[in-house]
């Protein structure tokens, strides 16, 4: 079937696509619309094509700032989008919203910009020389007609606001987060243990708040090494600048109590066996793996920082602490290691608050009626 729409989808890593943006171009392809997909790729290219999806192999480095190669990012998206000459470009991630929506201004196009939180240059210890490049190149590029705006939360809304980025042509739109499938991540009944999980499920860097998360379960080692199982569950990002070595997670481990599991394709399996689900981030936009977890019915310690404090309500499904508080975090879940009432409790306000509020099906609609409005 000739399908004349096009949208044109551009992240910064193919596996970061199939995780997170999956299904709304998925319920595109059920609207009609030529799907193509841009993309680092890292060995996901068959399984995006099996999808119905064309796939571009377009390497964005994600935290380099070599002139030489951001010109040849910059390019190669100026290529490829006069080539396509898509109806709508739907950009994810800082270096696609940022150098996507210059290109899409040069060449007309209207463009869908999903903010999913400003990252380490926009957290304060960053603020500097590369973040008032980047605050620039925005400013620039929104001065655009036909560029909608999706932020994840309010507070990242409101500093593009503050810094004057947002134009008065925007459409902007807040959305909490991309959604969660409750069919898929629902409570299921867990094994018997005689330790408590907890679960930190991220990649691995620091500004996740591994270094927190590790050192919060060395302070509660002597008093619960034989009733508590700290496990980091995630990939490392030796392309990030805020990555965590191997060796820092290698030399950390103690067996039975503290370890790294790296990436785990099955998350439902990773939820289901834990008791705690923790995220001592700096600063997201809603993230994924807190969504997940209230979907799955799982009591949650996360930060009081943008984007995390959204996912708990104080004292109903979880407990919230200072950003770098190791002596909190450690506080706030030794709570719950020695209640399984409030486990319970917890849980089952995490699995309501999912329900009412983090619905995939209903997040992805909104995403794909925003790039059909954009062909009004």
């Amino acid at each position: 079937m000739k399908r004349d729409k096009v949208l044109l989808m551009v992240i910064n890593v193919d596996w970061l696509f199939l995780l997170h943006r999956l299904e709304i171009a998925k319920e595109a392809l059920n609207r009609d619309w030529r799907v193509v997909i841009a993309a680092k790729g890292t060995g996901k290219e068959h399984e995006i094509k099996e999808q119905g999806f064309e796939f571009v192999n377009i390497d964005i480095t994600r935290s380099g700032t070599s002139m030489v190669k951001e010109f040849k990012t910059f390019f190669k998206l100026y290529f490829l989008y006069r080539k396509l000459q898509p109806e709508v470009v739907y950009q994810v991630t800082m270096k696609p919203v940022i150098y996507g929506t210059l290109v899409s201004k040069f060449l007309g196009i209207s463009t869908l910009n999903s903010i999913s939180g400003l990252g380490y240059n926009f957290t304060n210890e960053r603020k500097g020389r590369v973040q008032n490049i980047m605050i620039k190149m925005m400013r620039y590029g929104f001065n655009k007609k036909k560029n909608s705006l999706v932020f994840e939360n309010e507070e990242d809304c409101q500093e593009l606001r503050n810094l004057n980025i947002i134009n008065i042509q925007n459409t902007v739109n807040v959305i909490k987060g991309i959604g969660v499938n409750l069919n898929k991540f629902r409570p299921i009944e867990q094994q018997p243990s005689d330790k408590v999980r907890i679960l930190l499920p991220t990649r691995m860097l620091w500004d996740k708040g591994v270094r927190e998360f590790v050192e919060a379960a060395i302070l509660l080692k002597k008093k619960y090494k034989e009733k508590a199982i700290f496990v980091l569950c995630g990939r490392l990002d030796t392309e990030n600048k805020e990555a965590v070595p191997k060796e820092y997670l290698d030399k950390n481990t103690i067996e039975g109590y503290l370890e790294w599991i790296g990436n785990q394709e099955d998350m439902v399996t990773q939820y289901k066996n834990s008791d705690v689900v923790v995220l001592p981030s700096y600063r997201e936009g809603l993230p994924v793996v807190l969504m997940e977890a209230c979907a799955m019915g799982k009591p949650i310690v996360t930060t009081n920082a943008v984007g995390c404090k959204e996912c708990v309500e104080e004292g109903r499904n979880g407990y919230k602490v200072p950003v770098k508080s190791v002596l909190q975090l450690a506080e706030a879940i030794e709570k719950l290691i020695k209640s399984p009432e409030e486990r319970i409790r917890m849980g089952q306000a995490s699995r309501q608050k999912a329900e009412k509020e983090f619905d995939k099906t209903v997040v992805v609609k909104k995403h794909v009626n925003l790039c059909e409005e954009l062909l009004k």
